[in-house]
């Protein structure tokens, strides 16, 4: 059975998250998703707090659609994010990368690496990583936009890591059609989902489309321009705004 997966979102469990659990799994089920793998900052939680999201994200999931908790740890400097799932206990705010990697696979979870456009936080990865990451991020909507990160994809080849696609979603502006696609084996769990993707049975998309369909690459050139065109626009806003308070 196929399913999608809605990949990085933020609730208002996070500190800069505006929807709640319940919201979320409304409009995300409405849109055709049948998974929410959530990723709460670290900021602020404590293991006490994160049993209790654990408990509000099974309360908002439903027979349409499962709300999987996960959090988004960032290192002491802020500048590499990881996202993890799984049975994995809160493992503290700001830990260095290596050291929560390490808790990650003790607890046999599932580590993605976030965003490596952001703040060049690509530079940082250290070879020895690779094994540690099942995925990287290779298409962040809140970071890259309406295009692909450009540096992504060498680093997937380098770490041998799949392919990710997130939305980094904290405000209906990072709604956009991208989606992991599951192959599940059995009824949508948490369990089911774990599994497909630690075997590959999974597959990034954009626009319906797998991103390694020629049609995406096709694409691309016109994605780049209107990215470019919307930070254009983005960056005339924000200047008028400061035009209009001084």
């Amino acid at each position: 059975m196929e399913v999608l997966a809605a990949c990085h979102v933020h609730s208002k469990w996070s500190y800069d998250g505006s929807w709640s659990l319940k919201e979320l799994s409304a409009e995300f089920g409405r849109r055709g998703y049948r998974v929410l793998m959530m990723t709460e900052h670290d900021r602020g939680f404590t293991e006490a707090r994160f049993e209790q999201y654990r408990e509000a994200c099974s309360k908002a999931s439903s027979k349409e659609i499962l709300v999987m908790p996960g959090i988004e740890y960032s290192d002491t400097e802020n500048r590499v994010h990881v996202l993890v799932w799984g049975s994995v206990p809160f493992l503290g705010e700001g830990l260095p990368t290596i050291k929560m990697l390490e808790g990650v696979k003790d607890a046999n979870g599932m580590a993605v690496f976030a965003h490596p456009s952001r703040r060049d936080a690509w530079k940082c990865f250290e070879p020895f990583w690779s094994d540690r990451f099942l995925g990287i991020e290779v298409w962040n909507r809140k970071y890259d936009g309406w295009a692909p990160s450009q540096t992504a994809p060498e680093l997937v080849q380098t770490a041998g890591a799949i392919p990710f696609v997130g939305l980094d979603f904290h405000t209906e502006r990072q709604l956009f059609p991208l989606a992991m696609a599951l192959e599940l084996r059995g009824e949508v769990s948490e369990e089911t989902v774990l599994e497909a993707l630690r075997s590959r049975r999974c597959g990034a998309r954009a626009f319906g489309h797998s991103l390694s369909e020629g049609i995406v690459h096709k694409a691309l050139p016109v994605l780049k321009m209107a990215e470019r065109s919307r930070k254009m626009g983005a960056s005339m806003v924000k200047r008028s705004k400061g035009r209009r308070t001084k």
